[in-house]
Parts: C-alpha cells; sequence; structure tokens
C-alpha cells in the first residue's frame, strides 16, 4: 500500500491549520488517515510546528513519500536530516551516539535562529505599539486643545463712537448779516444816479482834448 506524507485541513474559513497525517495515498485528501504525525499553523508569526521526529522518520524509513508542501516541513524541523544520519548507521558510517549528537547540534543551532527571529518580532511589536500609543497621545492633545478653544467665549467688540468732525468749509466762514429792504432801495436809487456810460466817455473826450491841444502849440 503507498503511503503519503501529507497534509490535512482544519480549521475555519480564511483561517487555516493542518494536520500533518500519514495517509493511504489513494484515501481523499480530507478523508481517513494511518497517523497524526504532528500540526502545522500558519496563522502564527512564525508559523507553529509541532511534530513527532521520531514517527516521521520511521514512515520515511517505511517508504512512505511526502508532498513538496510536508516535505519542506519536515526539513524545517529535522526529520530529513535525522532519517539521513539514520540511513549512515545502517551502513555503518556512524554510531548511534554520533548521529545523535549531530542531530541535537543541528537542532540547538535551528531553535536559537528561531527564537532569534522571535525575539527580534517582539522588538519590532514594541516598537510600533510605541509609535502608534506616541501618536494617539498626540492626536488626543491636539483634540483637547481644540475643544478647550472651542469652549472659550468671544471677545465682544466693543464699538467706539466717532467723534463729530468738524465742518471745515463753515469754519472759517464769516456769518452774513442778512440784507436788508431799505438798503436795497438805497442801492438801486444810487445807481441810478450814478452816469451812464456814455456820459463819462464823452467827459473823458473834453478833459482829454486841451491837453492835446497844449501838446501841438
Amino acid at each position: 500500500m503507498p503511503v503519503k506524507i501529507r497534509l490535512q485541513r482544519h480549521g475555519k474559513k480564511g483561517k487555516p491549520f493542518y494536520w500533518l497525517v500519514a495517509a493511504d495515498a489513494r484515501a481523499k485528501r480530507d478523508g481517513k488517515f494511518l497517523e497524526k504525525l504532528g500540526i502545522y499553523n500558519p496563522n502564527t508569526n512564525p508559523a507553529t510546528i509541532e511534530l513527532d521526529v521520531d514517527s516521521s522518520v520511521t514512515w520515511l524509513n517505511n517508504g512512505a513519500q511526502p508532498t513538496d508542501t510536508a516535505r519542506r516541513i519536515l526539513s524545517y524541523k529535522g526529520v530529513l536530516l535525522k532519517h539521513h544520519l539514520m540511513g549512515g548507521v545502517r551502513k555503518g558510517a556512524l554510531t548511534e551516539e554520533q548521529a545523535e549528537e549531530k542531530f541535537n547540534a543541528w537542532l540547538s543551532e535551528k531553535e536559537a535562529a528561531v527564537q532569534a527571529k522571535k525575539d527580534g518580532l517582539s522588538k519590532e511589536q514594541a516598537a510600533a505599539r510605541a509609535t502608534a500609543l506616541a501618536a494617539e497621545k498626540e492626536v488626543n492633545a491636539k483634540r483637547e486643545a481644540d475643544a478647550a478653544a472651542a469652549a472659550m467665549p468671544e471677545e465682544e467688540v466693543v464699538e467706539t463712537p466717532e467723534a463729530p468732525q468738524p465742518d471745515v468749509a463753515n469754519e472759517d466762514a464769516t456769518p452774513v448779516a442778512p440784507v436788508k429792504e431799505e438798503e436795497v432801495i438805497e442801492a438801486n436809487d444810487d445807481m441810478a444816479k450814478a452816469p451812464s456810460v456814455e456820459e463819462v466817455m464823452e467827459k473823458s473826450d473834453e478833459e482829454v482834448k486841451p491837453a492835446a491841444t497844449g501838446e501841438e502849440e
């Protein structure tokens, strides 16, 4: 019976997680399986992987073939490395103690790298939270300042009455006394008694003639 090591989907829509199972290659993807080897949850960062390494190695030794995704998970957890080391033990190239020592050294390095990644992500998340908190404080302070400014009563504008401007045109004008009717009649009489223009001209000619005659003598 051909056996596949593959993923079996679980979880809800939009947030799936998977079981890593050893199943008959002819069975449906989400159907019956022979053994559950671990879980894979891609919804976390980094992804959560729990795996029974020894059982996985046993299935590989028995000829089970992993799918591409399952192979990457097995490699990530060191199953393929241990399977390779166990092959060296069977061939006599390594002892079981040496193979176990090599695997534990690799596992320690892998765990250190994963922990370093987790620490880096934690620092980034803390920095992002601090930045978001500072921005939120700034927005709240601005909102409070705007509310305080809106609550303050507006200053009343008092209009100062304009001082009356002096009438410059009439300030220097001399008051004119009313003209009496008698004065108007007298002025008309004087104008009537005054010599006419012809009389004035004749008188002027008489005064000029003797003077001209004296000049000729």
